[in-house]
């Protein structure tokens, strides 16, 4: 059993370490509402990209970004070096490899985190270093350029990318999303349908089009997913500190409960023992 001493310890050791997470969960808090505001989507561009795309008639065209048979599949999981982020990490991983074992396909990890459990599972696979926000575009053009050339010298088909995506501040959720064979995201619609009436004149190779149209959409896709993951994150960690919270507002509960008993008993013993004395005095 504790002294009353330890106990009291105890106690002022925890409530500081509550008041610390009470402010990192602040913290948590501040940088994703900021985060959420400064990220950027842009979908119009893409929607013009995606005229193009159908002007074209693209989706009809013989390219190994749109038909990836005969060709090893890859899977991209995208994990976090920051603390805190355990079981989100896990989650992205354990999708990652279920989709890696059962397609034989070629694991394409960004995080040290990510590649632990890579190496607990025996796969191959290729690592890229953690996203940071300072260098989230130039990561996010690295990666592109590294799918884009697998792909067109047919070491890559089929590509999936497992990502980490907020909900909200208190949810978070893992994606996948099917990157190769390449089709129209759906989210572009055709802002004018009589463009596929046109006739058009090209003066590049069409597969040079579709290169440089992908190029742009990877691109920015990888840029936005980066960001998105790092809204995840900081969703992930503000649950995992208000789980801290919540165990150790139990802990103290529990500690105070104890150093209360003890002291009313060290009071009763105390009360007996001067009692007892008394009367053998008297």
């Amino acid at each position: 059993m504790k002294l009353l001493s330890q106990i009291k310890k105890d106690l002022e050791f925890n409530q500081n370490l509550y008041n610390l997470i009470e402010i990192l969960k602040e913290i948590a808090i501040t940088q994703y509402r900021f985060l959420e505001q400064k990220i950027k989507i842009f979908e119009n561009i893409f929607a013009a990209l995606g005229d193009i795309f159908e002007l074209l008639q693209i989706g009809n065209f013989l390219h190994p970004l749109l038909q990836t048979a005969n060709r090893q599949p890859g899977v991209i999981a995208l994990t976090s070096d920051v603390g805190l982020l355990g079981g989100l990490n896990m989650s992205i991983m354990n999708q990652a490899i279920k989709e890696a074992e059962t397609n034989r396909a070629k694991l394409i990890i960004i995080g040290e985190k990510g590649q632990i459990y890579a190496q607990e599972s025996g796969l191959p696979y290729v690592i890229f270093k953690g996203v940071k926000d300072e260098t989230r575009f130039i990561q996010a053009q690295e990666l592109r350029d590294y799918i884009l050339k697998e792909e067109l010298n047919g070491r890559l088909g089929e590509l999936k990318m497992v990502y980490p995506f907020a909900l909200s501040i208190v949810s978070q959720q893992v994606k996948t999303l099917q990157l190769f064979p390449f089709s129209k995201p759906e989210q572009f619609q055709t802002i004018t349908p009589t463009l596929a009436e046109l006739e058009v004149i090209l003066e590049s190779r069409l597969s040079d089009i579709l290169e440089y149209w992908i190029y742009l959409y990877l691109g920015q896709k990888f840029f936005q997913i980066f960001g998105l993951a790092r809204l995840a994150e900081l969703s992930a960690r503000f649950i995992h500190l208000e789980g801290s919270k919540t165990k150790i507002e139990q802990l103290n509960k529990e500690l105070k409960l104890q150093y209360f008993r003890q002291r009313h008993e060290l009071i009763d013993r105390n009360m007996r023992e001067l009692f007892a004395a008394r009367l053998a005095f008297k």
